[in-house]
């Protein structure tokens, strides 16, 4: 299972909250995983890709319908890969209908989102890949998430640019498995190189759980 791209938190009924996550590393990795022989579910956030042909789509908008697919599947799932860009706050209260502009200031209340790596079972059968989008120490968060959401494998990548990551065709990531494992680098390449290999080190990862 592969979720991907961003979610969008209704403020009115014509503004969101979102990120610039165009879905393009998500779908190459389900693509990667469709290529070497796997069934793949991909959960998608709203993006201006074509899904992989043999994938089963399920499309999502909110970080709520997001929680709710990712629970619904998990138990046919063996490997979930955790790409998608879900918001970490949202509106506490969606207005129902367009807010009007005025000249005076307008302050928006903010409420965490569901943590879905989160809430997933520590006892478990499948194997989970956590992303990290970091602009800055990006090992020390990259290896704080590994442990607290209780991940198997985190791939983080330096999003403070435009050469790669977010919005790129390109990307450049960092795997962490376990403390006492090298992290792996991937080098700049385009994203569906970088989702071949990813498939490859998944693959070989959960042969050792």
């Amino acid at each position: 299972m592969v979720t991907a791209g961003p979610t969008q938190e209704p403020i009115d009924p014509v503004r969101y909250l979102s990120n610039r996550s165009s879905g393009r590393m998500g779908y190459a990795i389900a693509g990667a995983a469709l290529e070497a022989g796997h069934s793949v579910v991909l959960i998608s956030g709203r993006v201006n890709l074509v899904p992989p042909a043999s994938a089963r789509l399920i499309p999502v908008q909110t970080s709520d319908e997001m929680y709710e697919a990712v629970h619904r599947q998990l138990a046919e799932c063996d490997v979930l890969v955790m790409c998608a860009a879900v918001a970490d706050y949202k509106p506490a209260l969606a207005s129902p209908q367009k807010i009007k502009k005025t000249n005076r200031p307008v302050s928006l209340e903010l409420i965490p989102t569901r943590d879905i790596l989160g809430s997933l079972p520590q006892s478990r059968s499948f194997f989970v890949v956590g992303f990290a989008a970091e602009t800055s120490d990006l090992e020390k968060n990259a290896r704080k998430k590994l442990v607290e959401k209780h991940c198997d494998m985190i791939v983080a990548n330096d999003v403070s640019g435009r050469a790669t990551g977010m919005e790129s065709a390109d990307n450049e990531v960092t795997i962490f498995l376990h403390d006492d494992e090298e992290p792996i680098k991937l080098l700049r390449a385009p994203k569906e190189k970088i989702a071949r290999e990813l498939i490859k080190i998944i693959s070989n990862a959960k042969k050792k759980v």
